[in-house]
């Protein structure tokens, strides 16, 4: 169900699958859904979700469920993985990307700053630095 780029039918079928996952996180207890925006930012997808779980288990529990639901919806799964460590599972529905986290692990690669815009003044340091 990956949507080509360009297509307007692409930004709606991600921003159903998008609602569909927020959904599942949502009933799943999911703590800090986040989501980013990545349209304009990179053609790998539309959106990230960032999510944090309580436990290896929440996190594998949430993984499965959104997979299950996703499924009966008829949205295919491109690849689930890290289900065996569940520190941070990532599953890749192609429009949308989530990342399910282990609140340390989350901590320690911060991917919604890394996917943020830098302000300009920060930049500027970047630029002087390097």
């Amino acid at each position: 169900m990956t949507a080509i780029a360009g297509d307007p039918s692409s930004s709606e079928s991600a921003e159903r699958m998008l609602g569909l996952i927020t959904a599942s996180l949502q009933a799943d207890k999911a703590i800090e859904p986040v989501v980013i925006d990545l349209r304009g930012k990179t053609t790998i997808a539309d959106f990230m979700v960032v999510a944090t779980g309580t436990s290896h288990r929440h996190i594998v529990t949430m993984a499965e469920k959104l997979e299950m639901r996703l499924e009966a919806e008829g949205v295919r799964i491109l690849s689930v993985e890290g289900l065996e460590e569940a520190n941070w599972v990532l599953v890749d529905v192609g429009d949308v990307i989530v990342h399910l986290f282990r609140a340390e692990t989350r901590a320690l690669y911060d991917i919604e700053r890394l996917w943020s815009v830098a302000p300009p003044k920060d930049r500027e340091q970047v630029r002087a630095v390097g």
